[in-house]
């Protein structure tokens, strides 16, 4: 099982990344921090495997977290992603500098037109597509409306095809940004 620690100061990103990646079976997700001091602290208590770490948040940014968290002897096997929705080359440096195994853009979201079109979906649709934004796998959502295990999977296929989405992660940022799932206080800082 691969442990993740999420570091983003958003609480819809991290919201969206932790749908997807718990959707997973052999993913964990260890933790969220909302800020950079925060995820080295929570990367020192849970030891993660894999940081997804944002570059821009609030108190000390995705870059000096990376070196804190790269250069500390007790983390020898944590690896960092680091995203972001900035292509500039001095963040890929500074990244990769900071000891970041790898860089990847997050400037995925729904069209303004997806928007549009969650308007158009029937109630069923509405209902599959915030248990997608939930997180829910194609099985648990056939569990849960009662339905078989294909019909599920069709519904989903319907949902790609009506919102323009081309994988899970835009239904589950169109289900949160149209307001068909809305964040738990809980899960935002």
């Amino acid at each position: 099982m691969t442990t993740v620690l999420l570091a983003d100061d958003q609480g819809l990103v991290r919201a969206g990344f932790h749908a997807l990646l718990d959707a997973e079976p052999d993913i964990s997700v260890v933790g969220e921090a909302s800020d950079g001091e925060e995820a080295v602290a929570l990367a020192r208590a849970h030891r993660p495997e894999v940081v997804l770490m944002d570059i821009r948040m609030p108190s000390m940014d995705g870059l000096q977290a990376t070196a804190e968290i790269t250069r500390d002897p007790a983390l020898p096997g944590t690896r960092i992603i680091v995203l972001t929705t900035f292509e500039l080359d001095e963040y890929v440096f500074g990244a990769l500098r900071a000891g970041a195994s790898g860089f990847l853009l997050n400037a995925v979201g729904p069209s303004g037109a997806a928007a549009e079109a969650v308007g158009r979906l029937t109630p069923r649709e509405r209902e599959v597509l915030a248990l997608v934004g939930r997180g829910k796998s194609n099985a648990e959502i056939a569990e849960r409306l009662v339905l078989s295990p294909l019909t599920a999977k069709t519904q989903v296929a319907r949902l790609f095809a009506k919102l323009g989405a081309r994988d899970r992660a835009q239904l589950v940022v169109t289900a949160y940004e149209s307001g068909v799932v809305v964040p738990r206080q809980d899960q935002v800082s």
